[in-house]
């Protein structure tokens, strides 16, 4: 028996779309699954663009006021994928409702914002799930296994990397996403957010980090009206970045491991460069997003001149298997938000929870605010004591 799930999408740029998308395949990749999403409602302030979702995918209502989504009664989950500044009034307002909440990353401006998110998520009873989709890949989960098993020995340190060009252009409009108010942190929110997740899912807890941030561009044009994704507004009125470029840091884990974590929203030729090195005192493990179903492993007992070879993930990996039948049949971006819808819809049907959780959002936005004052003062920050504040 398959009951329908009313869904709801608060928030419709590139990624309510793939929210939304990630909905609509479920049944495809996971028919067993109790519960069917079903599309009820979508939300989206600029003109037109709601109803125009709702044509292009079925939605059976659109609206300008988010509030009228926290209203319906024919609404049982929500995906929040609007600018940051918003994540907390919404995401609060969605789960005081009693909506299950899936709401993209960085979830709000600061760790007081995750956490008022995770709270009220708590105290109303309701599942909630966040965007941090690179964990999700099969071979990461598979790389997990390893450094737990002990495979690689003792991990040692790890090399985490989020590189991508999309603001390299001097001529990108600047949006919310380079404003103090509504972007809040710049490229710590946007890409670090997921390496401090991808760190410590590998490798557990942080005990302490230090951190270095510059602004690289520090002008840019302001839009003459709504934009999406990272449009140029050549010739528009010129104003300040507020926020990070780059940000490079250096972690302490808790289990005594060293890492390295950089960030550059502004790094010229490199496109999505994401992943990581974890080197142990017997092997290492290697991941690039760009080639996402393929590890790098070295082990053995040779410590020198050990070779590295290249490994394939396949049906036994992670969620590998409801989106292709062997090893190297490639899998993608939109994938890893179908595992995560999976994952929260599952959430919901069983009454506990699977994948990432509100959390997570806070641990990380925790790590993020530390990296912040880091930056600030030159000094290393305890996350310890941070968590129990």
């Amino acid at each position: 028996m398959v009951d329908a799930l009313g869904v709801a999408v608060v928030g419709f740029g590139w990624m309510g779309r793939v929210h939304t998308r990630a909905y609509a395949r479920l049944p495809h990749h996971y028919p067993r699954l109790p519960l069917r999403p079903r599309l009820i409602a979508v939300a989206e302030e600029v003109p037109g663009r709601a109803e125009e979702a709702a044509e292009r995918f079925g939605f059976a209502s659109a609206t300008r006021d988010w509030r009228e989504v926290a209203a319906d009664p024919r609404v049982r989950a929500v995906s929040v994928t609007v600018p940051n500044f918003l994540h907390r009034e919404i995401g609060v307002a969605m789960a005081e409702a009693g909506k299950h909440l899936w709401i993209e990353k960085p979830v709000g401006l600061t760790a007081g914002d995750a956490r008022a998110v995770a709270d009220a998520v708590a105290g109303a009873g309701v599942q909630g799930a966040v965007g941090f989709n690179y964990r999700n890949a099969p071979a990461v989960e598979t790389a997990r296994e390893l450094i737990a098993s002990g495979e690689l020995g003792t991990v040692t340190h790890v090399r985490i990397r989020f590189f991508s060009d999309y603001a390299a252009h001097p001529d990108t409009a600047l949006t919310w996403r380079y404003e103090r108010e509504r972007g809040g942190s710049g490229v710590l929110g946007d890409l670090a957010s997921h390496g401090v997740d991808l760190a410590r899912f590998l490798l557990g807890d942080i005990a302490a980090l230090t951190a270095d941030t510059a602004v690289f561009v520090p002008e840019r044009a302001r839009p003459s009206g709504a934009t999406a994704g990272h449009a140029p507004a050549a010739g528009g009125e010129p104003g300040p970045v507020e926020n990070e470029d780059y940000a490079g840091c250096l972690l302490r884990f808790a289990s005594g491991a060293r890492g390295v974590l950089e960030a550059c929203r502004v790094s010229v030729g490199e496109q999505n460069s994401y992943g990581f090195e974890v080197h142990g005192t017997r092997g290492a493990v290697f991941w690039d997003f760009r080639r996402m179903n393929e590890l790098r492993v070295s082990r053995g007992s040779a410590y020198q001149d050990q070779p590295v070879s290249t490994v394939y993930v396949g049906p036994g990996a992670g969620e590998f298997a409801a989106f292709q039948p062997g090893a190297a049949n490639a899998m993608g971006y939109d994938d890893l938000k179908v595992i995560e819808a999976y994952r929260f819809v599952r959430s919901i049907a069983e009454g506990t929870p699977y994948g990432t959780t509100l959390a997570d959002a806070v641990y990380s936005a925790t790590a993020l605010d530390a990296m912040a004052e880091s930056a600030r003062s030159g000094r290393w920050v305890s996350l310890r004591a941070r968590r129990t504040e």
